[in-house]
Formats: C-alpha cells, sequence, structure tokens
C-alpha cells in the first residue's frame, strides 16, 4: 500500500493523476486544496491521519508545499518508520526550499520529475540525491482534455483576452525569508505593472480575467476592478482549462497555469516587473513582459 501525502494544488494534480493509472491500493493524507482536488479527480475518499498512514503503508509518495509542512513531516516519519519515500516535484522553483524545514531540511530516497527542464535543476539542486524523469501524468491528463475541447485549434472570436493567473507571492517570501518583499515585488506590484503595460503587448485587450490562487480570498483582486480601461472579471469558477479555453494570453509570474498555458499552445507573458528580475520558469516560449515594455520605448513614438 502507499501512503499519498499532499497539500499544495500542484502536487495534488499531479500525484492524483498518478494515482489514476496505478492499480496499486493506497491511503490519503491531505490538507489544503489537495482535498477538492482529490474528491474532484478521484471521488470522496477517506482522509486517513499521517501516522496511521505510515504504519500501514509499504512506502510514501508526496507531493512538495510552500505552505504547509505536511510532506515535509512526512519524510520525516517515513524514514524514522524504515519505509521508503519519493517525492514527485511538481514546479520549477526553489526546489531547496520545498525540503528546508525550520530545523532541518528533509530530503526523500528518491525525488521524481515530470520532465527534462525540472530534471536538470533537480540534479543541479541535489546532486547526491536520486532524480528519476517519469511521464508527467497531470501533463498527459490535460492533454487528453485539450484534444477534447480543440483549444489546440485556438477559440472562434474577434476579442482579444487576458486570463491573469495569480499567486499568494507575499505570503510565500514571508514564511520562507521573513520578508514580504524579499523577490524584490509582490503579487499586487506584479499586476499592476501589467495593467499599467497592456498596450505593450501589441494587441488591444478587450477582458482580462483575473484568476485568483486556489489558496487565496476569491475577493482578493476585485480592486482592480475600479478605474480599469479594460473589462476585468474574476475567475476561478470554472477549471484552469476552461479559462484558459477563454483567453488568448495567459499571464502571470511563475504559476504552474503558465505552463499549462504553454500547452494550450496560448501566449504566455511574465508580469514579474523590472524589480523582480527575471522569470525564474524555465520555459523560453515564455514572454517577459519587461522586454516587451522596453521595446516599445524603443520605438520612437511609441
Amino acid at each position: 500500500m502507499i501512503a499519498v501525502v499532499s497539500h499544495d494544488a500542484g502536487g495534488a494534480e499531479i500525484l492524483s493523476s498518478w494515482l489514476l493509472r496505478s492499480s496499486e491500493s493506497y491511503c490519503l493524507v491531505l490538507d489544503g486544496p489537495a482535498k477538492a482536488i482529490f474528491k474532484r479527480k478521484l471521488g470522496a475518499g477517506k482522509i486517513t491521519a499521517l501516522s496511521e498512514a505510515i504504519d500501514r503503508c509499504d512506502w510514501v509518495l508526496c507531493g512538495t508545499s510552500w505552505e504547509s509542512s505536511l510532506e515535509r513531516e512526512a519524510i520525516l516519519s517515513a524514514k524514522i518508520a524504515g519505509k521508503k519515500v519519493i517525492s514527485f516535484l511538481d514546479h520549477w522553483v526553489n526546489y531547496k526550499a520545498r525540503f528546508q524545514g525550520k530545523a532541518a531540511t528533509q530530503l526523500p530516497d528518491e525525488i521524481w520529475v515530470g520532465d527534462t527542464d525540472g530534471e536538470n535543476l533537480a540534479r543541479k539542486n541535489f546532486p547526491d540525491s536520486p532524480v528519476f524523469l517519469k511521464a508527467n501524468p497531470y501533463f498527459e491528463d490535460l492533454q487528453i482534455e485539450l484534444e477534447k475541447m480543440q483549444l489546440v485549434h485556438g477559440r472562434d472570436s474577434d476579442e482579444y483576452s487576458a486570463l491573469y493567473v495569480c499567486e499568494p507571492i507575499r505570503k510565500h517570501a514571508r514564511l520562507q525569508h521573513g520578508d514580504e518583499r524579499y523577490w524584490g515585488y509582490s503579487e499586487e506590484e506584479a499586476l499592476e505593472y501589467f495593467i499599467k503595460n497592456i498596450p505593450a503587448i501589441g494587441r488591444k485587450l478587450t477582458h482580462i480575467k483575473i484568476r485568483p490562487h486556489p489558496s487565496e480570498d476569491k475577493n482578493k483582486y476585485n480592486w482592480v476592478k475600479q478605474g480599469s480601461q479594460v473589462k476585468v472579471t474574476i475567475g476561478g469558477g470554472e477549471t484552469l482549462l476552461e479559462e484558459i479555453a477563454g483567453s488568448d494570453v495567459v499571464v502571470g509570474c511563475a504559476s504552474m497555469a503558465m505552463v499549462v498555458g504553454l500547452l494550450a499552445k496560448k501566449r504566455v507573458i511574465c508580469s514579474i516587473p523590472p524589480s523582480g528580475g527575471l522569470c525564474p520558469l524555465p520555459q523560453k516560449e515564455i514572454e517577459h513582459l519587461y522586454i516587451l515594455v522596453s521595446n516599445m520605448k524603443a520605438v520612437p513614438n511609441a
């Protein structure tokens, strides 16, 4: 039996998709956004306490989290119990921080990654840990849904709209480094930078849909509606793919949703302002808003 441990949304998407392809029995240790994701994809299931799951299981499969110590506790508990523990990385940034607790770093016995970019980063960050490249089951599920929705062929509309995908950047910076502006910007500043520089994207936007992160309050970004020259709505009522389907460009800082936008053949732009430096995502197809702004200013009469 596998004990599957998950809190944050990204890891929950990968682990739940992995379980859909597995024939092994499992027990679930879930908290935070992972609860709703596993319920949506696997149906209602019993959530087991970590200590009970470690006692019952043969090995442990974890996600990684920014907002919770659950997976790090699972790694430590599994090692104390002599059970093999594997972490499936779901992103491309802050790898070391995902395993660092207040007292010590808790590394698993193996690290799984779902793409070559992640593999290269993991080997660089964890040279002494076994790193294995696996098929990304979440991306495989997305590709199936994309084909069903025919997103790869674009959408039939004369409008040009943006889906802005948010992240609780201040919260992450405060929890990890004790400074809300550790990375040189906040989520509000990045969004304001995008709103201020919409002309730089080279198309006239008719609609911006702002999708809060699953851990954020749905009303957090209502302030953007005030005084905006473009129609602004708050998203999150549909699935990520549905909201990507209704947009022409996906904008954000370093969200997994931006990579999903690339899978859907959408234009993707990083809105990190100049004070925050380069986009940490390794995908070369992602455009950088500050470069678009610089290019626009370099054109006479722009």
